[in-house]
């Protein structure tokens, strides 16, 4: 990425930080807990697109760190009364070395048995914490997350969500631009050539997939604080369908991609649900919409775009 490329990109983000922290100074509560909400999942995808989009590997199953962090978090906050930094670093390590172990097998096979064998571990998880009622409350859920005083109120939550997000986009904006992540971009365009000229790409596969679920995780890990609960469908299939079409929506080649993906996936669903019971179906309607128009997502069709209007002129 070129020097000017750089440059455009830091003040682009640095405008949008100051336009989030200026969001509570509009005295909505709608709009707070918005882009709170907005801000976990833009995490959430993001995370998930060191795996589709730099890996090249599909995960169905990707919700299972998020739950794993969210639960992790909850249960030392409330049943053991940790303080808030231990609990949420405990969080952390604890997807980091699920996704670790699961990755250790995942990562043995490609394309749809990869996919698959995700999806089974995160099953797993979801029956766990389904089964496990006495620790995580099965179906019930695990409500009353004791949250710290200093950030119980609204307001003071949301800067701590938005300074924990941004901190996270900032470290993986390091490692996808770092040669760690051109390499994982030619292990994902060509595994083979790779392979040839030395890369361990099962290694690089296996760091994608950590790297990954442990960012998964610190998404996973707010979002239980900001609802005062964890559930299991946090852990189910459909919470990894959702944030996989965020990343497509957005598109999985640009790194901020799926951050757009998720903003305007969450507020479609805001509206629609507002007018109609049947978001579901618009979002079938969506998902068909980005396979069969846009392969690229929303940065694609802006891209080419720009590239038919500037041939225009």
């Amino acid at each position: 990425m070129s020097g000017a490329m750089t440059r455009g990109v830091m003040i682009a983000c640095i405008a949008v930080v100051l336009a989030l922290a200026a969001i509570p100074l509009m005295d909505s509560r709608y709009l707070i807990d918005l882009f709170n909400e907005i801000m976990i999942y833009a995490l959430f995808a993001l995370s998930l697109n060191v795996l589709i989009g730099y890996s090249g590997n599909v995960s169905f199953g990707h919700a299972a760190y998020f739950a794993i962090g969210g639960y992790t978090c909850a249960i030392l906050l409330t049943t053991y009364g940790w303080p808030l930094l231990p609990a949420f670093l405990a969080a952390i390590v604890a997807s980091a070395i699920a996704a670790a172990f699961v990755a250790y097998f995942c990562t043995r096979l490609t394309d749809i048995y990869f996919a698959m064998l995700t999806l089974a571990f995160a099953m797993l998880v979801w029956a766990v914490a389904f089964k496990w009622r006495g620790v995580t409350g099965g179906d019930d859920g695990f409500v009353g997350i004791a949250v710290p005083s200093f950030i119980d109120s609204r307001v003071p939550f949301y800067y701590f969500t938005l300074a924990v997000v941004t901190a996270s986009v900032a470290v993986l904006w390091t490692i996808c631009h770092s040669a760690f992540g051109r390499t994982l971009v030619a292990v994902r365009e060509n595994p083979t050539r790779a392979g040839f000229v030395g890369v361990n790409t099962r290694l690089m596969r296996w760091w994608a997939f950590v790297i990954a679920g442990t960012f998964a995780g610190i998404a996973g890990a707010i979002f239980g604080m900001f609802h005062r609960g964890m559930y299991v469908e946090s852990a189910f299939w459909t919470e990894s369908a959702t944030v996989l079409i965020m990343t497509l929506l957005g598109g999985m080649f640009s790194f901020f991609g799926p951050a757009i993906g998720a903003a305007t996936l969450f507020i479609l669903e805001r509206l629609t649900n507002e007018y109609t019971e049947y978001w579901p179906t618009v979002l079938g309607v969506i998902l068909l919409v980005i396979l069969l128009f846009l392969p690229n997502g929303l940065v694609g069709l802006v891209q080419k775009v720009r590239v038919r209007f500037g041939e225009g002129r």
